[in-house]
């Protein structure tokens, strides 16, 4: 048998004879960040905001995973204003309520600023959605025009006012361009 080394360290004579007078008390484990409930609240409702961008993404024909992360973004923002421990009882459903205004909200102020080139009123970008989705069906167009209840001449107009969409370009300086 081999004998531990011994300690490098030596107390000062006054540090071992202090005592810790304070009895021991337990805490409740800390979660590892501040915000850990309000991620897993985020975690457990992304199918909601999964859906609502999709529904979103139907209608405005805008890529559908780009705007799940805006309302994942409302739903983070969401989870960190609401305050679970004065509703302890509240079903799953209150936090849902709670978060979709937040969610839209992120979603609706990303397409009215960022969505189009030029301002097209929100009348025209419904029809523009309902005319695509009946075409997609397999209506006739003479048949969508009647449905919708608009002329050839403004299904043109609108079909070119929200064909314009804000199109990135890589930036490259005037050196790289030579």
């Amino acid at each position: 048998m081999t004998t531990p080394p011994a300690p490098t360290h030596r107390p000062r004579p006054q540090q071992a004879t202090a005592r810790v007078t304070t009895p021991y008390r337990a805490r409740a484990p800390r979660p590892c960040s501040p915000h850990a409930a309000a991620d897993a609240l985020v975690v457990e409702h992304l199918p909601f905001a999964a859906k609502v961008a999709a529904n979103y993404a139907r209608r405005t024909g805008h890529p559908r995973e780009d705007l799940e992360q805006l309302a994942a973004i409302g739903l983070i923002k969401a989870s960190r204003r609401y305050d679970r421990r004065h509703r302890p009882g509240r079903s799953p459903n209150h936090f849902i309520a709670y978060a979709r205004p937040f969610v839209n909200g992120e979603i609706t102020h990303y397409l009215r600023d960022k969505g189009f080139l030029i301002s097209v009123p929100g009348r025209w970008r419904e029809l523009h959605a309902r005319g695509q989705k009946l075409l997609r069906e397999g209506q006739p167009l003479a048949e969508m025009l009647g449905r919708l209840g608009i002329s050839a001449d403004r299904w043109r107009e609108i079909t070119q006012a929200c064909s314009v969409r804000v199109v990135a370009f890589p930036v490259t300086s005037p050196a790289e361009s030579d």
